[in-house]
């Protein structure tokens, strides 16, 4: 057998078989992802100390209320492109937030009682949604803390960059 032969009898036994087990294992894993990007609907984001969830946005709505440095509470209209929302939507996938608990606490005690700031983001699809609670001051984990805090920064610096561009 010649050399060119030995390489055309290989890929044919080894590759092409891995990339035909690939395909058939693979497509309805991404055919049925859980949370689709194109069947994004709306984001909800809250978040404040301890219990009260006082600042909130909401993109179906573009509702966006907060308190500023001076304790003035600002209701403005903020609506995110579809740009933005596929760039949430392919963050969270990144960040792996499909994957979190739905409370990211130390424990149940922390949750009721904590100080710390709390931060409640839900991503609402056609027909299902993810919400994770999340608590700053959360020490387990740090592959847990890291994802939530991220997706956290992310979901705040899209909403800050849109009432920019709104404003101007």
């Amino acid at each position: 057998m010649t050399s060119r032969g030995k390489k055309i009898f290989l890929a044919l036994s080894i590759i092409v078989p891995f990339v035909i087990y690939c395909v058939i294992y693979y497509a309805p894993i991404i055919r049925n992802a859980p949370f689709k990007a194109k069947e994004f609907v709306s984001l909800e984001y809250k978040w404040g100390a301890g219990n009260n969830l006082e600042n909130s946005y909401n993109s179906a709505t573009g509702e966006y209320r907060y308190y500023n440095n001076e304790d003035s509470l600002i209701v403005t209209k903020v609506m995110l492109t579809e740009r933005d929302k596929k760039f949430l939507d392919s963050n969270a996938d990144e960040q792996g937030f499909w994957n979190l608990p739905d409370v990211v606490a130390n424990d149940e005690n922390d949750l009721k009682n904590s100080k710390a700031v709390r931060y409640f983001m839900k991503f609402n699809y056609e027909t299902k949604s993810k919400e994770v609670t999340y608590l700053s001051d959360f020490n387990g984990n740090p592959k847990m803390k890291d994802a939530a805090a991220q997706m956290q920064k992310i979901i705040e610096q899209s909403i800050i960059d849109a009432e920019e561009k709104a404003k101007k």
